[in-house]
């Protein structure tokens, strides 16, 4: 039997698998990569009586490895908050997926595992920009505001090194950075002992203050949109600089689009903080794809960038997800 683990290079798929190997800590197999890569499932080999984890990666993207696996005699147990599509149904795939906005996988595994790793999802929340949800994580472990911050200040920094059109652009590898972390059952040791968390978010603070120099943007009552040059900086920057700005103005959508070759762009979009739920049906009406607070597209024609303006300005943003309401 060989177990596979399979997780989003950010801080929300790191902190989630740390989780679950603090409560059950197998020898395994690692396939990770930066955050744009979603399809990471295809890497895996595996066969009867082998179990993967997946966390923090859609299933739509991965549909048809999900099911190379499970007819192989794989067992399958996935951890997710972005929308799935359709779930295969299989006695050998186990999910927990919620597509809540307030939510992550790390929160997810916090709940399925009852808080006994807490502080590593109080990370990950404020990583995956979740503050709120993080701040409540928080109280119930009595963190000082010192503590809260000290994990924001690491969910930040590793989210941060996940971002980048290729694994060039990114300080550490997310596999190498894993096995760093592994070494550590506290995060509050991780961030006292590893000077790589504090150049991660020292290369975070110096990539964040030249995007606030781009003058390139438009905006009005309802969003705010920032286009930037193709560089390793705006390259790691254009997530971390699209959460900035939705949360400098609750009420107002925000996007963040950065120059391909050849003239096009890919998009980091964010609904209003104040009704965070229309991100990733505005991403897929342009090939792209995501969570209901968040989404991206990997390439936006420059040619329906004036649809995708006008769409950014009329969008019908939800408190709840329509079927809520």
């Amino acid at each position: 039997m060989a177990f596979h683990d399979v997780c989003n290079g950010d801080a929300d798929g790191l902190f989630a698998l740390r989780q679950l190997r603090l409560d059950n800590p197998v020898e395994s197999i690692l396939v990770t990569g930066i955050k744009r890569d979603i399809g990471l499932l295809e890497r895996v080999r595996a066969g009867d009586g082998d179990h993967v984890t997946v966390l923090d990666i859609a299933v739509d993207p991965n549909r048809e490895a999900l099911v190379r696996l499970l007819d192989a005699g794989a067992t399958v147990t996935w951890y997710d908050h972005h929308a799935p599509g359709a779930i295969p149904e299989h006695p050998r795939l186990k999910t927990h997926i919620d597509t809540a906005a307030d939510t992550c996988t790390s929160l997810l595994v916090d709940a399925k595992l009852t808080g006994r790793f807490r502080a590593w999802a109080v990370a990950a929340a404020y990583g995956d920009n979740l503050p709120r949800s993080a701040e409540r994580l928080a109280a119930m472990l009595s963190l000082s505001s010192k503590q809260r911050a000290q994990l924001r200040l690491l969910g930040e920094a590793v989210n941060y090194n996940a971002y980048g059109d290729t694994e060039a652009d990114l300080r550490i590898h997310p596999a190498a950075l894993y096995r760093w972390m592994a070494h550590y059952s506290d995060p509050f040791d991780l961030l006292a002992h590893s000077p790589i968390v504090l150049e991660l978010y020292e290369l975070r603070r110096s990539d964040l203050a030249r995007a606030r120099t781009e003058t390139a943007r438009l905006e009005d009552a309802r969003f705010t949109m920032v286009m930037l040059p193709d560089a390793p900086w705006s390259r790691r920057v254009i997530g971390t600089f699209a959460n900035e700005l939705a949360t400098s103005d609750p009420r107002r959508a925000s996007a963040v689009l950065k120059e391909l070759p050849g003239g096009d762009y890919t998009a980091s979009v964010r609904a209003p903080v104040a009704a965070p739920h229309g991100a990733d049906a505005l991403a897929r009406e342009f090939g792209g794809g995501g969570r209901a607070a968040a989404a991206g597209i990997d390439r936006l024609p420059m040619a329906d960038v004036p649809r995708f303006v006008a769409r950014l300005a009329t969008m019908e943003w939800t408190a709840l997800p329509a079927a809520s309401i």
